[in-house]
């Protein structure tokens, strides 16, 4: 066979700056986060030790977590795929995939606040305005602070323009009435994103008439604590009671958040999408690990075809998930319209993951079941991944209407 030429337009080929990042981030994982793991072993393994009775982190946990946050910014990792005017280095998405799924096929533990998640900077808050930028984005930027997303609300999830939550305009100010729940990384944030309804539907249209609003962290009510399974302590409900705002705290335009939500939320199932490439990537290698080395009826039971398919069909949805994963982020990278490609990746990376959890707990058998061996913990999480930023069901309607289904 021929070689393909130079200009095919297609190419998987990691790039030596890329290359030399992921190098560098093995390691600082190296020698900045697991002489930490190494150090708070008992803390880590064990989820009742690192949460309070209400399920909230320990503040042992939470010093560990701003550590490694502001480590890794320093070290310019952090927020690498935002603008270098915000402090950022301006990296390419398809960067920024690789990253993410170099760091999560590592499996979960302190790695995962290396790069920045939801806690962190997102392409929203540019935005913002100058004083804001200085005020607000920069702090999360370096990690010295951290912001929340509070979109989702109890009877408003994926339907997130049948919001309740409003603001009412009172001279220079705004009076915020309503609730939010499920907001990842609510108990600490410094500041939330909020957006609420400034115009009823029947003025401004379905997807008109909502703004986001920087609220503060002495501003809102924290209600319950959601324990999530994998997930204990990092999402809370908000509640908002005639908060004041002062207009100077509108993040973009009046009436126009819920547009500008939308064309960032691709790179959101693009990051978690990535997240589950990874982390199917490490219970695939763990299991094929234990399968050659765990005997059963005089062999490893990884020449048990039972077994063995489990991992082969596992690695055979890892590659086509990370090569639509690439797409995507390529696409992304020139501008292109990417809503059916991301709907497509976040669907099939998640289900990619949570299969391959479910293999890895199969093919341990008891083994899998006990916390010593972590895989029931990527159980959850990767059922959870199924939800967050858009359920199966939402990826799924938006790929049919994509093609003229559903109208």
């Amino acid at each position: 066979m021929c070689a393909a030429p130079a200009d095919s337009g297609v190419s998987f080929d990691t790039g030596d700056e890329t290359e030399l990042i992921l190098e560098n981030l093995d390691q600082f994982i190296e020698q900045e986060i697991e002489p930490l793991e190494d150090e708070h072993e008992a803390l880590l393994a064990n989820p009742r030790v690192g949460h309070e009775e209400d399920g909230r982190l320990t503040d042992e946990y939470l010093d560990l977590i701003e550590t490694v946050r502001k480590t890794s910014a320093e070290a310019g990792f952090y927020a690498m795929n935002m603008p270098e005017d915000v402090g950022g280095s301006g990296v390419s998405t398809v960067t920024w995939y690789r990253a993410i799924t170099h760091v999560f096929s590592k499996g979960r533990g302190l790695n995962e606040h290396v790069l920045a998640g939801p806690e962190g900077p997102k392409p929203l808050l540019l935005l913002a305005d100058d004083e804001q930028r200085t005020e607000y984005v920069e702090p999360v930027v370096r990690g010295e602070q951290s912001t929340a997303f509070a979109q989702t609300e109890p009877t408003a999830g994926s339907d997130s323009p049948a919001m309740q939550t409003s603001a009412e305009r009172d001279g220079d100010e705004w009076i915020l009435n309503g609730q939010k729940q499920w907001i990842t990384n609510a108990p600490y944030a410094d500041f939330a994103q909020v957006f609420a309804r400034t115009s009823p539907p029947d003025e401004a249209g379905r997807y008109g008439g909502i703004t986001c609003f920087i609220v503060e962290e002495d501003e809102w009510e924290l209600g319950s604590i959601n324990n999530t399974p994998a997930q204990l302590g990092q999402q809370a409900e908000l509640r908002f009671d005639d908060v004041r705002i002062p207009n100077e705290r509108v993040l973009g335009e009046v009436g126009d958040a819920f547009y500008a939500a939308m064309d960032f939320l691709s790179l959101g199932r693009l990051e978690l999408g990535a997240q589950a490439v990874g982390l199917a990537d490490y219970v695939l290698d763990r299991a094929t690990e234990y399968a050659q080395e765990r005997e059963a009826f005089g062999q490893p039971i990884g020449n048990f075809q039972q077994v063995s398919s489990k991992v082969a069909r596992g690695r055979a949805n890892r590659y086509a998930a990370d090569s639509a994963g690439l797409r995507c982020a390529w696409a992304m990278d020139r501008d292109r319209p990417v809503v059916e490609e991301t709907s497509i990746f976040k669907w099939l990376a998640t289900q990619t993951y949570w299969n391959a959890a479910d293999a890895a707990v199969q093919i341990h058998g008891g083994n899998g079941l006990s916390e010593e061996y972590g895989f029931m913990d990527h159980l959850n999480y990767a059922r959870l991944l199924r939800i967050v930023e858009g359920t199966d069901e939402l990826q799924l309607n938006t790929i049919a209407k994509q093609n003229g289904l559903l109208e």
